[in-house]
């Protein structure tokens, strides 16, 4: 095929071969060197962008009487502060009375 067409890729099994990298740490860190050399910079961000992780991710999805949801709401309005946070405080009380 390819002594017809100069072009063209010869697919005989043994014309085409693959080599493994070498992925030791001294080979990437000349490979990186080299780069760096000629120019070419690492683009990756340097660390995680964004906001950072609220440390309250557990949730509840408490169903309560429409009474209790509004006197909730008002509360943490009034103090101005979330609702989770009247309900941490709630639960604190409770614990405390409880004595746990």
């Amino acid at each position: 095929m390819s002594e017809n067409n100069p072009f063209g890729i010869s697919i005989a099994p043994s014309k085409l071969r693959s080599k493994a990298k070498d992925t030791s740490a001294n080979n990437v860190a000349r490979a990186d060197a080299a780069a760096e050399k000629h120019g070419f910079v690492d683009r990756a961000p340097k660390k995680k962008r964004g906001r950072k992780p609220s440390p309250r991710t557990g949730q509840v999805h408490a169903k309560v009487m429409p009474e209790v949801a509004q006197d909730i709401a008002a509360e943490a309005k009034y103090r101005g502060v979330q609702q989770g946070v009247v309900i941490e405080e709630a639960w604190e009380l409770y614990k405390k009375d409880k004595g746990l």
